[in-house]
């Protein structure tokens, strides 16, 4: 038999997401690319977005679920002058067309007032599940999906450019806002206050948690030259607080062993005398207990 092909060492990958495939597409090209079975996602990216993407290979898919991504940045583009049933260029046309009456000064008044802490409605096609099954699906099949307001924080929604496309008004925009906000949902409730309705064209992520575009390459890139964005200890060191250990109480970790309490909130990294991540851990009182060993005894 021909010798296997050994795994890829772990680590992340920020992929720069193109228009058109779905999250889990990139999930299966880039299985293909790093030879690996064992790759997931976080932090969601709908078809028809672009940007940041973060994707878990070989035991870093056992950070994907601890990873603090509750907060993220957009660049976008909102028409206004048309609603249509998905809040965003994908769905149909609701309603007429509008002529956009506002001016700067009103519009960014209009962007004001969706600002800080607001209640939101999600798109009506959207992931959030209704009894149990995603309204998405619902909308799919012919059902009316009547969502509740619930709180999101928009740190910042900045207009960036005003342009005239024929008989639409676009606007080029800057989002920040926590885990949950639904940028179309901002377009079509700014059109709506506008007196004119709107949509999403275009949607970017540009960072989500600590990881940015900076980080990001292309699928077409990655085919051409396979490698992480971030080997294990640097996704672990970029994402949660670090501790670093002595031999003893690295050895206790590997073994799956509690440690004193750090004294930290939540969850954190800690680390060989080597540099090497050996697990995320949380107080629990006074002792640290392992929520993922990442590298247990051998």
């Amino acid at each position: 038999m021909p010798p296997r092909t050994p795994p890829p060492p772990p680590g992340l990958v920020i992929v720069d997401k193109d228009r058109g495939p779905t999250s889990h597409d990139v999930v299966g090209r880039l299985r293909r690319i790093m030879g690996t079975r064992k790759v997931g996602h976080a932090g969601t990216l709908d078809p028809m977005a672009t940007g940041v993407l973060v994707v878990g290979i070989e035991r870093a898919t056992k950070l994907l679920g601890h990873l603090s991504l509750d907060t993220k940045a957009y660049t976008a583009t909102v028409r206004l002058g048309q609603a249509t049933d998905t809040d965003d260029a994908e769905g149909e046309p609701v309603g007429e067309h509008v002529p956009v009456a506002a001016d700067e000064p009103r519009i960014r008044d209009a962007m004001a007032a969706l600002t800080g802490e607001i209640m939101q409605v999600p798109s009506a096609v959207s992931a959030v599940k209704i009894d149990g099954k995603r309204a998405y699906q619902r909308v799919r099949d012919g059902e009316t999906v009547e969502i509740p307001a619930r709180p999101v924080t928009v740190s910042a929604f900045d207009l960036l450019a005003v342009r005239r496309d024929g008989p639409w008004t676009d606007l080029d925009v800057a989002v920040a806002c926590s885990s949950g906000t639904y940028v179309r949902a901002l377009a079509r409730d700014l059109g709506a206050a506008l007196g004119s309705g709107g949509h999403l064209t275009a949607l970017r992520r540009t960072r989500v948690g600590p990881f940015t575009l900076d980080h990001a390459r292309t699928v077409e890139q990655l085919a051409g030259e396979p490698g992480l964005s971030l080997d294990l200890a640097a996704a672990v060191a970029t994402a949660f607080p670090r501790v670093d250990l002595g031999d003893e109480a690295a050895a206790d970790v590997r073994f799956g062993r509690s440690l004193p309490a750090a004294g930290i909130d939540g969850v954190y990294g800690v680390f060989a005398p080597d540099g090497a991540a050996l697990a995320l851990m949380a107080d629990r009182g006074t002792t640290a207990r392992p929520v993922v060993v990442l590298a247990p005894a051998g």
